[in-house]
């Protein structure tokens, strides 16, 4: 049995289908629906692109923090995505989405801010009921790099400069 067979295989004698697993599902289906049922409808691409943005640069980071043994997650719910993908794919980018929409008006350093402290918040929640291990990471780090990455993804969601895809003469 090779590497990946002998993952695969400790994944289905482990994980699949416990508690932590099925956490791990709903943390990725609630989201979703929340999202189809209460988002813009006329600024949703917009907000995908700010969305995209939060899930392509978290789950990037989040691969490099668990290559270099910074942190672990315990129970993947997809054992072949070295990320945790209810994080990356539902929970991050869809609060940075919800919280574009809200109050678009208010300043994005506070809504930064407010998104940061949520990471302060659930990474200890997530430690405690054992799907992360922070083993050589402070929550701080994760606190600024939730605080630029929402500045980032305001900017990607905010700019007008979208021209429509015609032929230009």
């Amino acid at each position: 049995m090779n590497l990946n067979e002998e993952t695969i295989q400790a994944w289905v004698d482990k994980t699949l289908f416990t508690y932590h697993w099925w956490l791990g599902v709903i943390l990725i289906i609630v989201p979703y629906i929340l999202w189809f049922k209460f988002r813009k409808r006329k600024s949703a691409d917009r907000l995908h692109y700010a969305g995209l943005f939060v899930a392509l640069a978290s789950s990037t980071l989040d691969y490099v923090g668990t290559f270099f043994g910074l942190w672990k997650y315990d129970y993947e719910v997809i054992p072949i995505v070295p990320t945790y993908t209810p994080f990356s794919f539902a929970i991050l980018p869809i609060t940075v989405m919800f919280i574009l929409q809200i109050k678009p008006k208010i300043n994005p350093f506070l809504k930064a801010f407010a998104f940061a402290v949520f990471s302060l918040i659930a990474l200890p929640i997530v430690k405690g009921i054992g799907i992360y291990d922070p083993v050589k990471w402070n929550y701080f780090y994760s606190f600024i790099i939730q605080y630029i990455m929402y500045l980032i993804a305001h900017y990607l969601g905010t700019r007008n400069r979208f021209a429509e895809l015609k032929d230009q003469k």
